[in-house]
């Protein structure tokens, strides 16, 4: 049985990852001990984000603005950012002895640089919790408390929350009538049926990617297996389950007067004129595409080659074939969000059982904004039980 507390409620929270244990940080700062249950290493998700540094947030403080970051949950948010966003965040951390900083790129880390400190600190802020290491199966609604089952025992609850992340966890829903949307990738990388492999490794800064009415600028990077880097993961996140293929195109330079450079390099070489504009290999490999000289001299680029040469700049075509499998990040997915009220995360159907983090339908951008839904939406549940 759980630990009792002076709000004489025993509550489990199923998932020591960073929503569950933000919410067991504001619970026991009410004196409210609740029990942890995981059946890994407490909050070992936070180690790998940032690249083991730990981007904590995103600085944006306009909580509207924040929310748009949320392919799926944005306005859902509005209810839960409006209360516990950006601001707060660091607030938070600042109270447990984290102190952060913003890069160029408005991302917000401990100044630390550390997932390690981040993690030892908050757990060592929710040690008066009781944590079970065991593997919750099911979850089950008994007349007057909820029945938890784990690899090893059972137990009884009068409040649950569910905190397991969006990758699995789903299965303990399976004796309630909560409607889950199945959980697929977002913010990955995307195979091409075209072969970038001889540009491999090229990165472009500042891209405008265009998928029909999704227009997207930021930077690129070409793999063996396709496109990578921010603007992809972004388009991906958006197009989590969008049926393959689709097409999408590249502007690859700026508005420029192509025959003008013509002009006043006519003795060069077409593959040295493009290199000016972008790395050299690419230049080539535009060019293979086109099945132009890569030695021609400018003066002979007729009128027909310059315009297919401009086109390929700024419209080049990549048609997306799947997903990269071992470049998983974030899910898109997780308990619908018609099911919870959005100003508490409590069930509508099943009073004292709350949800928070990426167990939720919810996935955000890279930057911090995955980690700020679990800060967030941990806080408001915490919070939603403490007054009630």
């Amino acid at each position: 049985m759980a630990q009792e507390s002076i709000f004489n409620k025993t509550i489990a929270i199923i998932g020591a990852g960073p929503a569950g244990c933000i919410c067991a940080k504001i619970l026991t700062d009410n004196n409210i001990f609740p029990t942890i249950f995981d059946k890994g290493k407490y909050l070992r998700t936070i180690l790998p984000t940032g690249g083991g540094r730990c981007n904590l947030a995103h600085s944006e403080f306009d909580f509207r603005q924040l929310a748009k970051n949320y392919p799926r949950g944005e306005k859902f948010l509005y209810s839960v950012f409006s209360k516990f966003a950006t601001n707060e965040t660091i607030e938070f951390f600042n109270s447990i002895g984290i102190k952060t900083y913003t890069q160029d790129d408005n991302r917000i880390f401990p100044t630390s640089n550390s997932s390690k400190e981040v993690r030892e600190k908050i757990l060592k802020s929710i040690s008066k919790s009781k944590f079970i290491n065991e593997d919750v199966k099911s979850i089950k609604k008994l007349d007057n408390c909820y029945k938890i089952k784990t690899n090893k025992s059972t137990y009884a609850f009068d409040i649950v929350i569910v905190a397991t992340g969006g990758h699995n966890g789903f299965e303990i829903l399976k004796d309630l009538d909560i409607k889950v949307e199945p959980p697929v990738q977002a913010l990955v990388g995307l195979i091409t049926e075209e072969d970038f492999s001889d540009i491999s490794g090229v990165s472009l800064k500042n891209i405008e990617v265009k998928d029909k009415k999704i227009l997207i600028k930021d930077d690129i990077l070409f793999t063996h297996k396709g496109i990578s880097g921010p603007a992809i993961y972004k388009l991906s996140s958006i197009n989590a389950r969008k049926e393959l293929p689709y097409k999408i195109s590249l502007k690859l330079i700026d508005d420029i007067n192509l025959q003008e450079l013509l002009d006043k390099n006519s003795h060069k070489e077409i593959k040295n004129l493009l290199a000016q504009l972008m790395p050299k290999s690419l230049a080539i490999h535009i060019l293979n595409e086109l099945s132009i000289s890569e030695d021609m001299p400018c003066h002979k680029i007729n009128g027909k080659i310059r315009d297919k040469i401009l086109d390929k700049l700024t419209n080049f075509e990549i048609t997306i074939t799947g997903k990269v499998q071992d470049g998983e990040v974030v899910t898109c997915g997780g308990v619908n969000l018609k099911e919870i009220n959005p100003k508490t995360l409590e069930s509508k159907k099943y009073p004292n059982l709350y949800f928070c983090g990426e167990v939720l339908d919810i996935d955000g951008f890279c930057g911090g904004y995955n980690l700020q839904n679990c800060w967030s939406t941990g806080f408001i549940v915490a919070t939603s039980i403490c007054n009630k």
